[in-house]
């Protein structure tokens, strides 16, 4: 199985009993870093295919839960990547896309490569995460389940 030169970003979230929105974080094992859920595809599979699998496999979501591809992307250099050689050398950078998952009524558990998962409103999984992709993947998911618009606030 080779990786494909993509990178998957997957952020699932909730909408509780009294309305309000959180947000699964989970933290890295190896690192300590809080993201999302994050991995490649393989072969020829597709981003929202590889995002579908990387949450099971991760999280145990069910690819049946809605998923909804953002708008936000961002490009990370491939050299950090096992399999990126066989990419070639005219490969400097890969994209990320980032996907919204509501699991609302299903349970979220965690992957040995995480050691904790926290629920958490937006304000505060955005000062938790390190990139700022995924704080900017955040920020659209956040607007788009309030039915906001890219210029007004978050709230």
């Amino acid at each position: 199985m080779a990786r494909a030169p993509f990178q998957i970003l997957v952020l699932p979230w909730r909408r509780r009993a009294d309305g309000r929105v959180e947000f699964a974080l989970f933290r890295r094992a190896d690192n300590g870093i809080w993201q999302w859920i994050a991995g490649g595809g393989e072969d020829d599979e597709l981003p929202l295919a590889a995002a579908k699998r990387e949450a099971f496999e991760e999280a145990g979501i069910p690819a049946e839960c809605p998923f909804l591809a953002l708008d936000a992307t961002a490009s990370i250099p491939a050299h950090g990547f096992s399999g990126s050689r066989g990419w070639g050398e005219s490969i400097y950078v890969i994209p990320e896309h980032a996907f919204g998952v509501d699991v609302s009524g299903h349970p979220v558990q965690i992957a040995q490569e995480h050691s904790e998962m926290r629920w958490l409103p937006y304000v505060d999984a955005a000062a938790l995460v390190r990139y700022d992709s995924n704080r900017i993947a955040l920020w659209e998911l956040n607007q788009r389940i309030h039915g906001l618009g890219a210029h007004d606030a978050p709230p």
